[in-house]
């Protein structure tokens, strides 16, 4: 029991010095869909990946979907 212990307690320690993903550090996640009105403002709560998502999100409500601007001002790829 004690070596079961030990070893989750080192497991536990390992994971915490390795920390996040170190590519995913820094990166803001803006998902493709915003929610947007009132009390939300421009661009709006930007964590919805699919427009259905948003909409049931904003059913109910004065709130709308838009685009999230990262996406709809992006540089085009040739």
């Amino acid at each position: 029991m004690r070596y079961l212990a030990s070893l989750v307690l080192a497991a536990v320690s390992a994971l915490t010095i390795v920390g996040p993903n170190p590519a995913s550090a820094g990166q803001v996640v803006q998902d493709r869909y915003c929610l947007q009105g009132r009390q939300y403002g421009y661009p709006g709560n930007c964590q919805f990946l699919s427009y259905p998502q948003c909409m049931a999100t904003a059913s109910g409500t004065t709130s709308y979907c838009g685009i999230n601007p990262r996406y709809a001002n992006a540089r085009q790829r040739y």
